[in-house]
């Protein structure tokens, strides 16, 4: 081929071969010759290769994330559920018929799609309930220690020290719901009231203690706080299908994202463990029974610690068997882990730019990550691409690769913008979820437990004093007594013996009840029971 970019007949041949499947398929686009050239060769995706997961990348203005939304409407329309992480915003159009134009129907016409517009079933979440949607909350003990200590970047010693924080809580039956719970468990065993609790756990140290609560408040500061509490999110309820059969849209909006992307970790990860825990094993299904589409994955990776990379990379192993499909939506494919990148059978890369000496490298890593191709040069292909324009391959339904295909994707149905925030408003009030998640419950748990306790301790402890107290002062009174005293004669003449004043201190009920106090804090120091 003279133009090493350009696709001659051998490339047509071999898409149209290798994008024609038996079962159902998402319609992706038509195979483009040259940049103004399509071809009539169509490209698909098995709608059963889909919990084999995929990529979506490219920089900034390429067209990322209508792709998402052309995907997203398809699933849809296939009856698959959606969750998508709504990051700009964007993806609120979904739920709005798109507006028809002379641009778009030249588009549509070039790849021969019969464009219609088209609304689709949405709900709309919102983390803690900041932003436009239904609450999304979890409790902190559904969430774990160990998925916190990923979260947290904690080490080795720390994660074990948070474990044996969370079993002290559920020995003693101290609910831990939010971000509180935890700093007053591990702030009430560091205190003197705690200290013997504190030596029976063994391997939790004052100082790591004071490490784990340096880092619950930093992360309280990312806004956490919001997202942990009551009433806790049923993962069941983003496996909804609408009354038309079509698969719900479930987008959780995410303002100032970039402020807070531990927020976003901890979500997704407690998100696909608790979904990974709850659905059965089925294996390969003739359609997924959710997709997952995460934009602004970069943000998912940077600065994650080991223990979070490979727990992500294991989660999207293994959650494929129950029938779940991850997509990862970023800027470039070298922002997303070797060891989660390997997993990811379907890639959409629309154009990356090669300005600087950076951007060459990943240019060049990323044409390295694809199967041999038919083009001469295919970084030259990824860095002309135009917008709404990808290179393209997916996983055939023998799950073998298929040709490496310059593509001009299809356009999405529904609106292509923001949806006006009193319609988005509207539908929350209007979810049959708005009533059961809109109200948090604010019940008794570890905080308020671990409060009383110290409450009445504080308060026993007065009590004792004051006794011990009264105690001194009646022996006090008796000796003064007993020296002031007149000393009467017997019938004999001789003075009677009167009880001496130990006699008198010791017969004395404040004694006594001095006596019985003394003897309680005995069996304390014994037993070790705290009790009151």
């Amino acid at each position: 081929m003279s133009d090493p970019t350009s696709a001659g007949a051998d490339v047509v041949n071999q898409v149209e071969k290798g994008y024609t499947f038996e079962g159902a398929a998402l319609e992706l686009g038509g195979l483009m010759l040259t940049a103004d050239e399509p071809s009539s060769a169509r490209v698909r995706i098995p709608l059963a290769m889909l919990n084999r997961h995929g990529l979506v990348a490219g920089a900034t203005g390429t067209g990322k994330t209508k792709t998402l939304q052309m995907l997203v409407e398809q699933l849809s329309a296939q009856g698959v559920p959606v969750f998508a992480a709504d990051v700009k915003g964007d993806l609120s159009g979904v739920s709005r018929p798109g507006e028809p134009s002379e641009k778009l129907t030249a588009r549509t016409a070039s790849v021969g799609q019969e464009w219609t517009p088209t609304a689709f079933p949405v709900e709309f979440f919102a983390l803690g309930g900041q932003g436009t949607g239904v609450p999304l909350r979890v409790t902190m003990s559904a969430f774990g220690p160990t998925l916190l200590s990923k979260v947290l970047g904690l080490n080795d010693t720390q994660e074990s020290s948070l474990g044996l924080v969370f079993h002290y809580a559920d020995a003693n039956g101290l609910a831990l719901l939010d971000l509180a719970d935890v700093r007053a468990v591990i702030s009430y065993l560091t205190s003197d009231d705690g200290k013997a609790d504190l030596k029976e756990l063994g391997g939790l140290s004052a100082a790591t203690a004071g490490v784990l609560l340096r880092e619950l408040i930093a992360f309280s500061d990312q806004g956490a706080d919001a997202f942990f509490g009551e009433p806790e999110l049923e993962t069941a309820d983003f496996l909804r299908t609408a009354d038309d059969g079509r698969g719900v849209v479930s987008l959780v909006e995410l303002p100032a994202l970039q402020d807070r992307p531990a927020v976003f970790s901890t979500f997704l990860m407690w998100l696909l463990a608790d979904l990974f825990h709850d659905l059965p094993e089925v294996g390969d299904v003739d359609k997924p029974k959710l997709v997952f589409f995460f934009d602004e994955a970069h943000l998912l990776f940077k600065d994650a610690s080991s223990a979070f990379l490979d727990s992500i990379a294991q989660t999207v192993r293994l959650i494929r068997s129950k029938g779940v499909g991850v997509f990862f939506v970023t800027q470039s494919p070298t922002d997303v882990p070797d060891e989660v990148l390997a997993q990811l059978g379907s890639r959409v890369q629309h154009q990356l730019r090669a300005h600087t000496p950076n951007d060459a490298k990943a240019l060049k890593a990323t044409v390295n990550t694809y199967p041999t191709s038919s083009y001469d040069d295919l970084g030259a292909v990824i860095t002309g691409l135009g917008i709404g324009e990808a290179v393209v391959t997916v996983m055939d339904e023998r799950g073998a690769p298929t040709p490496v295909a310059w593509t001009r994707l299809r356009a999405p149905e529904s609106l292509m913008a923001a949806a006006p925030p009193e319609t988005m408003e509207a539908a929350v009030k209007g979810s049959p979820l708005w009533s059961k998640y809109a109200e948090p419950v604010d019940r008794e748990s570890a905080r308020e437990l671990l409060g009383k306790k110290l409450d009445a301790a504080a308060a026993a402890e007065k009590a004792d004093a004051d006794t011990a107290a009264e105690a001194k002062a009646e022996a006090e009174r008796a000796k003064e007594a007993a020296r002031t005293a007149p000393r009467p004669s017997g019938r004999s003449g001789h003075p009677r013996k009167d009880k001496s004043v130990v006699e008198q201190v010791v017969g004395s009920t404040a004694f006594k009840q001095a006596m019985r106090t003394a003897a309680r804090e005995v069996v304390r120091g014994l037993f070790k029971t705290g009790r009151r």
